[in-house]
C-alpha cells in the first residue's frame, strides 16, 4: 500500500470513528435515554436482551476490570437499565438482566447499529462484503495484540 492510500485510510478510520462515537452520544442526549452514558449503553448491549451474563463475563467482553464494571452496573441499577439476579441454589452467585427501560435503550443501539452497518453495505456484493469483514478482523487482531484485555 503507498503512502497516501495508507494515509487516507488512516483518516478515514479516524473520522468515522469520531463520527459514530459523536453521533450515538448526540442520539442519547436528545433521546428518553439522557441519563445514560455511551459507555453505559454499551454495557447494556454486552448484558444483552437474551442472556443473563455474570459480571465477569460482561467485563471480559467489553475489555475492562470487572471492578470497574461493578462500578458501571451500581449506576445502572440506580437509574432502572440493569437488575441483578440471585440463584436461588446459591444466593452469593449473580446475574446481570436487563429492566425494561435497559431492553428499550438495547432495541435503540441495536437499531443504530443495524441501520449503520446497512448504510455500509448499500450497494456492495458478497465478494465486497467479504474484503470488509477481513479487514476488520485484521484491525481488531492489531487492537487486541496493541492492548491486551486487563483480564488477561
Amino acid at each position: 500500500m503507498d503512502y497516501s492510500t495508507a494515509k487516507r485510510v488512516n483518516q478515514l478510520l479516524t473520522t468515522v470513528y469520531g463520527d459514530i462515537v459523536r453521533v450515538e452520544e448526540l442520539a442519547l442526549r436528545t433521546s428518553q435515554f439522557k441519563d445514560i452514558s455511551l459507555k453505559e449503553v454499551h454495557a447494556v448491549d454486552a448484558i444483552s436482551m437474551y442472556e443473563h451474563k455474570t459480571t465477569s463475563e460482561v467485563a471480559r467482553e467489553l475489555r475492562i476490570t470487572p471492578g470497574t464494571l461493578t462500578t458501571m452496573v451500581n449506576h445502572l441499577v440506580r437509574k432502572d437499565y440493569v437488575k441483578r439476579l440471585r440463584s436461588d441454589d446459591d444466593r452469593r452467585f449473580v446475574r446481570l438482566g436487563l429492566t425494561r427501560r435497559g431492553r428499550l435503550v438495547y432495541r435503540a443501539h441495536a437499531s443504530f447499529h443495524r441501520q449503520m452497518v446497512e448504510s455500509l453495505a448499500k450497494g456492495m456484493d458478497d465478494e465486497q462484503l467479504k474484503i470488509i469483514e477481513r479487514a476488520l478482523l485484521n484491525l481488531e487482531a492489531f487492537l487486541e495484540f496493541a492492548s491486551p484485555t486487563p483480564n488477561k
